[in-house]
């Protein structure tokens, strides 16, 4: 398999659960400015929606969207645990959380990169993503992670998205239950064997 990435983008999500479940994979860094990979290559023809993460299978087919991608990854190896079981009440709750996660944060954090959007509107934004952030402290307040079962996809998706809280000097202490969330997630080699590599890679 191919893991199309960019640097400090939701590509990391897949990234961390393919070193999670320990899956062989290729790394192929993207420039989301021109669109071209690493070697040279057009990533319109293996995405043509422009964007990050993509995975190549080994029979050529490409999948995207990433909440998308870190389920059909957990079902390669369900022995590992980072998906419930398909039809169960556990793996609707995990999608739950990943549509809220797509919706709410990922789409509440993407704006904010507009540099053309006005002070005025970004404070809105903050201010509604806030409030989705709250959602999430009140959940994580009662466990450690987004699912009674332990850590999942899901984890990895959020954690990804919260790394863009230092963007905009946003403070997760705000917090508490998320701030431990994130640290706890950052603490799991798969994470950092997942940025060591895309920092690697960047400084090359």
């Amino acid at each position: 398999m191919k893991l199309y990435y960019a640097p400090d983008t939701c590509s990391l999500s897949p990234h961390i659960v393919l070193r999670e479940l320990g899956l062989p994979f290729t790394l192929v860094r993207v420039d989301n400015r021109t669109k071209t990979t690493a070697d040279g290559g057009d990533f319109l023809a293996i995405n043509p929606k422009g964007y990050v993460a993509a995975l190549q299978l080994d029979d050529g087919q490409v999948l995207t969207e990433g909440a998308v991608i870190v389920q059909y990854l957990a079902d390669l190896k369900p022995e590992a645990g980072l998906a419930p079981a398909n039809g169960t009440w556990e793996r609707v709750r995990l999608q739950e959380w990943l549509s809220f996660i797509t919706s709410e944060i990922h789409a509440g954090f993407s704006p904010l990169f507009n540099p053309a959007l006005p002070e005025e509107a970004k404070a809105i934004l903050r201010d509604k993503l806030f409030r989705r952030l709250a959602v999430v402290e009140d959940a994580l307040q009662a466990r450690d992670y987004l699912l009674e079962g332990g850590f999942s996809v899901a984890d990895a998706y959020l954690f990804t998205l919260l790394g863009w809280a230092r963007f905009f000097a946003i403070d997760l202490g705000r917090w508490p239950a998320i701030a431990a969330h994130h640290r706890r997630i950052g603490a799991r080699p798969s994470v950092a064997a997942a940025l060591a590599a895309e920092t690697s890679a960047q400084a090359a």
